[in-house]
């Protein structure tokens, strides 16, 4: 059995009851690559599931690119943890081959088009929401990637809606990167890592603004460990009106 810490579920919990994340009769597919954090979320969820006072229904998904991917291991995992579970057969590698732009970004490509294939998923049974497992990490990190690179103020929010009405929540938002490695590992989970990515199938040079990113945070980290508490508070307190945006000015 998968034991999730106290505090992971905790502050999933307080994440869920401040930005009703999930409530009463929702319908949720959860986007499950077999990583770390889509697979320890597969399990919150599914705990979720037993243990929440109001009912829920639940689906893990995931995405088979057509590259002749074994999911067998995710798919006897979830059985074995009676999480509902399908793999989803799309053609995702070979349209990569005929329409990704050269010098485009390849992470990009196959995460939009993996997201419209959830979307599609979703719609066709009637589900009302998108669950994705991005954590605290990813959304510092998006955060100044945006600041740094893209000229913008943007990060992840816990929840909001898409274009076609689907509602997308992250349940991990206020969760640490480091938790999900630990339920990880604490739980010798079969993890599905880089192998499996696309993009690892094309002669390109792999983006690095990210991995730089992570190691700005983690020497700003070193000098200040309560820098993630900080930009967290920051993230919950933000004041429009003393940036340049004329339309968010005070007259």
């Amino acid at each position: 059995m998968v034991e999730l810490s106290k505090k992971l579920l905790r502050v999933v919990g307080r994440t869920n009851a401040k930005y009703n994340l999930i409530e009463e009769g929702d319908k949720v597919i959860l986007g499950l690559s077999g990583g770390k954090d889509s697979l320890t979320l597969a399990h919150t969820l599914n705990r979720q599931r037993r243990v929440t006072p109001f009912d829920f229904e639940f689906l893990a998904v995931t995405i088979d690119y057509g590259m002749g991917e074994d999911f067998s291991v995710l798919i006897n995992h979830c059985k074995e943890h009676n999480i509902p579970h399908e793999v989803i057969k799309t053609d995702i590698y070979e349209t990569a081959k005929e329409k990704i732009r050269e010098n485009s970004s390849f992470c990009s490509f196959f995460s939009r088009m993996r997201r419209g294939a959830l979307y599609r998923v979703a719609e066709e049974k009637g589900f009302n929401k998108i669950a994705l497992g991005h954590h605290l990490d990813d959304a510092v990190e998006s955060f100044f990637m945006n600041f740094l690179y893209n000229g913008a103020l943007r990060s992840m929010p816990p929840i909001y809606k898409a274009g076609n009405g689907l509602g997308v929540i992250r349940p991990f938002i206020m969760v640490r990167e480091r938790q999900l490695i630990d339920a990880a590992h604490n739980n010798n989970l079969p993890l599905i890592t880089d192998e499996a990515c696309p993009a690892m199938k094309f002669e390109v040079k792999m983006p690095h603004a990210r991995a730089k990113t992570k190691e700005m945070l983690y020497n700003m980290e070193k000098d200040n460990p309560q820098l993630f508490v900080s930009l967290k508070a920051a993230f919950e307190h933000i004041h429009q009106s003393s940036f340049f945006d004329n339309e968010k000015l005070e007259r």
